[in-house]
């Protein structure tokens, strides 16, 4: 009880410091705390639900212990420990390799640096939807893919480019089984709202998945493992609908749940209009959704919603 008591006492003695200088040294300080709180929190964020936010959790376990045996002069352990954080940086890199390669790939390509789409764009997730549900009504396997923030060229093998309008009848026609036909294997490829390439082949899971999932829902989980696309997976054998994103899975979607878990995941509710104002603004849809671009404060809060409204889609239906 001592030592916490002391451990108090030095902690309150040094926010009395802090605060007795001059204003513009805390102001300064406190921008400067502010500005690593807040890159720490987007590394957490970018993390979550993850497999590598386990492998942080445990090194911030151990960074801790080293902190903790230190203060507590326990010299054998922290003898130990000291060997590891000497190598803290190349264990952190070698670790986490593929979540800063994504990460890097999404410097330049954000909300800054582009143009706002309009809600015209909502017709995409529209076609998609009904390809997908035509896709499973006549059990033909398809796997369509939306680029989002990071880069799908270094990830993918290249199929056949394309610069298509997405609808529903080129989507179909795309995945029609036939020797003619040599794109209906691959991945159909969307990117900035229109049909970008077909025929690309994903990169497949490494993870342990349940073993009645096939290659199409493999590649699917492995791309959406590797960078932030969005993937819908329809099954050729069980002429099933499926939705993968940051290497998660939910199956068994109808055409309604599955237009619901894209908007979920694609855009920003809207904040309710003040009164006094008729209609809506220009560009809205109906439904108060404006961009088909994910907006990263909101992504983490929306693919919950999603989820949550396909889980209970399942549960209800």
């Amino acid at each position: 009880m001592e030592m916490i008591a002391e451990l108090f006492g030095e902690l309150s003695a040094a926010l009395v410091s802090f605060f007795q200088r001059p204003g513009w040294e805390v102001a300064r300080d406190c921008i400067d705390i502010g500005v690593v709180a807040t890159l720490i929190y987007w590394g957490l964020a970018a993390l979550r639900g993850t497999r590598a936010m386990q492998m942080a959790l445990a090194l911030g376990l151990l960074f801790a212990g080293y902190l903790a045996a230190k203060r507590f002069d326990l010299l054998t352990i922290w003898t130990l420990l000291d060997s590891l954080v000497t190598y803290f940086v190349l264990v952190v890199v070698i670790i986490f390799q593929a979540d800063i390669r994504r990460a890097l790939t999404r410097v330049g390509r954000g909300p800054l640096f582009r143009g706002q789409r309009t809600a015209r764009e909502t017709a995409v997730i529209e076609e998609v939807s009904r390809a997908a549900s035509s896709l499973a009504a006549k059990r033909i396997g398809g796997l369509m893919v939306f680029e989002r923030d990071a880069d799908l060229g270094e990830f993918i093998e290249a199929g056949t480019p394309l610069d298509a309008q997405v609808t529903k009848e080129l989507l179909y026609s795309i995945f029609i089984p036939s020797f003619e036909n040599p794109m209906h294997d691959g991945a159909v490829i969307i990117r900035d709202g229109r049909v970008a390439q077909a025929g690309a082949f994903l990169p497949l899971s490494s993870g342990a998945h349940d073993r009645s999932l096939g290659t199409r829902h493999r590649a699917a989980l492995g791309i959406t493992e590797e960078t932030d696309a969005v993937v819908v997976v329809v099954s050729e054998e069980r002429g099933a609908v499926s939705l993968c994103f940051n290497g998660n899975i939910v199956r068994n979607l109808d055409g309604d749940s599955l237009r619901e878990a894209l908007f979920g995941l694609f855009y920003r509710p809207q904040k309710p209009q003040r009164k006094g104002k008729r209609g809506d603004r220009t560009g809205r849809s109906s439904s108060g959704r404006t961009s088909v671009v994910p907006d990263d404060d909101t992504d983490d809060e929306a693919i919950a919603a999603a989820v949550a409204k396909v889980k209970n889609a399942e549960e209800t239906g």
